[in-house]
């Protein structure tokens, strides 16, 4: 595929994603990338690999030019693939995609991370990215593949438009308002009150006081805007809440590590909503999700060596956590941290880590697809018995008594 080539099917590329609103990649006769138009960041051990592609690639040169392929990986991202065909020779691949055809629920969410042997302390990211995800049903599926199927044979050919003519309108004269430099003046303050008040609430984990609050900035900035493209103006304020809410979070104490993925989860969402009620629900979700960032990973009320022992724990959550590595590792002696991290927590480190595993392996086992034992290990215990002893003392129930209760089967 020589660069004139490459440079028309980019064109081609560009067109299909404009349409659909997806990733779409042009892949070589090897099934190597060549063009990527992508708004999605694939997580480490979550993407096709280059053995995959290239499957896929001699799978379609042996395919009809009518046919396309939807294909599921292991992460169970689904993409479509179709051939490029020049002079009833196969030239190169377009892959649109990933998408998903079901909401990736918590279950859904702990089966991939089982399958693809992903760290448990890496959740979050994954969540948040299949969140992204388009949710897309059989027959737009099906129209996709159609419409890649009626495009790729064919040369690309440029267009250009036709504009109506203008029909010059009588205009009426601006008539001039009374002190609108003073009530600028006001709205300006009263928004930034407003703001600074959000960004308490959020900061404290508030969802109710932050939610009374964003209904009156979201007032206060549409009266400002220009009236000719509502939905920009309302994707534009709410990029802008989106960083408000960060910057409230992190005042909150939450790791930036949370907040890059969260906040890059929502950017994308927001750019790709088409309607005014999506992006509503999107800054009430947005909220919601800052909110409870901080209720279940703020360290705000820590001193810094316990807020940094904190961090490690939850980022290293399924490898051996001793107190000398984790002391380590922030560089502060073994028994102060012992005894600074059970003074400001009310547990020991051990009692901790444990608390932290034990919620984790409660999801995974809710999977049902995954026995006791390998939820044990995943979790970061090499023993299925001291799992068992710690998940009853603080449960009050076995795991298999826990999993009995939820109407699935373990072993």
């Amino acid at each position: 595929m020589n660069q004139e080539q490459i440079k028309v099917y980019a064109q081609l590329c560009n067109l299909v994603s404009s349409i659909v609103k997806l990733d779409v990649k042009l892949l070589d006769l090897d099934g190597n990338k060549i063009i990527l138009m992508a708004k999605h960041q694939i997580p480490s051990g979550l993407a096709n690999n280059e053995e995959e592609n290239k499957s896929i690639t001699e799978f379609l040169k042996a395919s009809n030019k009518n046919e396309y392929l939807h294909y599921i990986n292991s992460a169970k991202l689904e993409c479509i693939f179709a051939g490029i065909w020049k002079d009833d020779q196969y030239a190169g691949t377009v892959m649109v995609g990933p998408f998903l055809s079901d909401l990736p629920s918590d279950l859904f969410i702990s089966q991939i991370i089982s399958s693809q042997s992903l760290p448990i302390s890496d959740r979050k990211q994954y969540q948040d990215f299949y969140e992204t995800l388009s949710i897309l049903s059989d027959e737009e599926i099906r129209s996709i593949g159609e419409l890649l199927v009626n495009l790729c044979p064919h040369d690309y050919i440029s267009s250009s438009q036709l504009v109506t003519p203008t029909i010059n309108k009588q205009s009426n004269p601006v008539k001039p308002i009374q002190h609108e430099e003073e009530d600028r003046e006001k709205i300006i303050e009263h928004r930034y009150k407003i703001e600074k008040r959000i960004i308490d609430a959020i900061a404290r984990g508030d969802k109710e006081g932050a939610l009374n609050q964003l209904t009156g900035l979201t007032d206060v900035h549409l009266k400002n805007r220009v009236p000719e493209n509502p939905i920009r103006s309302t994707k534009n304020l709410t990029f802008v809440q989106n960083t408000l809410f960060r910057i409230a979070a992190e005042k909150g104490g939450v790791h930036p590590v949370y907040l890059h993925d969260i906040s890059e989860k929502y950017a994308i969402l927001i750019e790709r909503a088409d309607n005014l009620p999506y992006l509503h629900k999107l800054m009430r979700s947005m909220l919601d999700a800052y909110c409870e960032l901080v209720n279940e990973f703020s360290t705000r009320k820590f001193s810094p060596i316990v807020k940094n022992a904190v961090q490690y724990i939850n980022f290293n959550l399924e490898s051996p956590l001793m107190l000398n590595e984790i002391a380590e590792s922030i560089h502060v002696n073994p028994s102060h941290l012992s005894k600074k991290f059970k003074m400001e927590t009310g547990k020991s480190i051990t009692d901790f880590i444990n608390l932290k595993r034990i919620e984790a392996a409660k999801l995974y086992l809710l999977n049902g697809n995954m026995s006791i034992t390998d939820v044990a290990y995943l979790v970061g215990f090499n023993d299925v018995n001291y799992f068992s002893r710690i998940f009853k003392r603080i449960t009050s129930m076995t795991p298999s008594q826990y999993v009995k209760g939820t109407g699935l089967t373990g072993e």
